[in-house]
């Protein structure tokens, strides 16, 4: 039961992080779905998008972000 409470402070503890930086980059003008590399295809009937920079982007964080703590969690 505890390693099950360990998880969910880690899993709010991320949200908390990602939910900073969401508020952050918007305060400072970042907008994640926004960036240079994001494909926007719109035409008369159709529209496009597969915002590929900005899912990069988040992919190297989290990465980042559950390195950090596996290596925290590990000693």
């Amino acid at each position: 039961m505890e390693a099950f409470a360990r998880y969910l402070i880690i899993g709010g503890i991320i949200l908390l992080v990602v939910g900073g930086l969401v508020l952050l980059s918007a305060k400072l003008g970042f907008q994640l779905g926004h960036l240079p590399g994001d494909i926007r295809i719109e035409r008369e009937n159709y529209k496009f998008y597969f915002p590929f920079t900005s899912g990069l982007l988040v992919s190297l964080v989290l990465t980042l972000i559950l390195n950090i703590i596996a290596r925290l969690l590990k000693k």
